[in-house]
C-alpha cells in the first residue's frame, strides 16, 4: 500500500514538474516574441504561435497575459536566444537551445551537463549539419479530416505528415513556416503546438539499450535546466 502510494505520488510530482517546465518555456517564448514583434498578436505571427502553445498545454490565461504585459515594459530586459552544440555517449550528436538573462551562467551549466553525462560541448557548427531547421506543426486527429486536408497541406508547403492515432505531425522547410502558420489560421484549424525544430537528417540505432539510457540521462538533465528550452538529438 505504501509502495503504490509512493509511486503515484511521484507520477504527480513528475506531471507538475513537466506542467511548470512547459509554463516557464512558453512564458519565455511570449517574451521573446513580444521583444521581437510586439504585443499585438495579430500583428504578430511568432506571438500568436506561441499563444496557440500556451493553450496547448493549458496554461492559464492570466499567466499568458502577464507574460505579455511583463516583455512590454521598458524596464524588462528580456531574454536573449542562444544555440549551444555537442556530443553525448556514443557519438550521438546533440543540439540545445535555451533562452537566457546570463549567457556566462547558461553555457558553465550546459557544459556541466554535458561533462557529468560523457559528453562534451562542442563549437557552433559541430553538429549542426546533421540536423535541418523545420516548421513542426502537432494537429489533433479529432479536429481534423487529414484525408481531406492532405492535399492542401502539401499545396500549402507540407514537406511531411506523420499520422498516429493520437496526433498528426506535420512538417514544413523552414523558410515556410510562417505560410503554414498562415495556412492553418485560415482553415480555422488551431493546432497543438507549432514550433522550429532542429530535425535530424540522419539518427543513430545501433545503441544497446544501456547505452541509450546513458544518453537520455544526459537529456533528461539539460531538459531540467531552466535555462534551457528545447534538446535535440540524433539518437532514434
Amino acid at each position: 500500500m505504501g509502495r503504490m502510494f509512493e509511486k503515484r505520488k511521484h507520477k504527480m510530482f513528475a506531471r507538475y514538474d513537466k506542467m511548470a517546465k512547459n509554463f516557464t518555456r512558453i512564458g519565455k517564448e511570449i517574451a521573446i516574441a513580444v521583444k521581437q514583434g510586439g504585443a499585438l498578436p495579430e500583428n504578430n505571427p511568432r506571438l500568436r504561435a506561441a499563444m496557440q502553445n500556451a493553450k496547448g498545454v493549458n496554461m492559464p490565461k492570466d499567466r499568458v497575459e502577464n507574460a505579455i504585459k511583463r516583455a512590454s515594459s521598458k524596464d524588462d530586459k528580456g531574454y536573449e536566444e542562444v544555440t549551444y552544440e555537442g556530443y553525448g555517449a556514443h557519438g550521438v550528436a546533440v543540439i540545445v537551445e535555451c533562452a537566457t538573462d546570463n549567457t556566462t551562467r547558461t553555457v558553465a551549466n550546459v557544459r556541466m551537463h554535458f561533462n557529468r553525462n560523457n559528453g562534451a560541448l562542442g563549437t557552433n557548427g559541430s553538429v549542426q549539419f546533421m540536423f535541418e531547421r523545420m516548421g513542426v506543426f502537432k494537429l489533433d486527429p479529432k479536429s481534423v479530416n487529414i484525408d481531406e486536408l492532405e492535399l492542401d497541406l502539401i499545396d500549402a508547403g507540407a514537406e511531411d505528415i506523420e499520422i498516429e492515432e493520437s496526433e498528426i505531425t506535420v512538417y514544413c522547410k523552414f523558410g515556410e513556416y510562417g505560410a503554414m502558420l498562415k495556412f492553418f489560421e485560415n482553415q480555422k484549424i488551431e493546432p497543438i503546438s507549432s514550433e522550429l525544430q532542429f530535425v535530424p537528417s540522419t539518427t543513430k540505432d545501433d545503441l544497446t539499450d544501456e547505452q541509450i539510457e546513458e544518453v537520455l540521462e544526459l537529456v533528461e538533465a539539460l531538459e531540467g535546466d531552466d535555462d534551457v528550452q528545447k534538446v535535440y538529438h540524433t539518437l532514434a
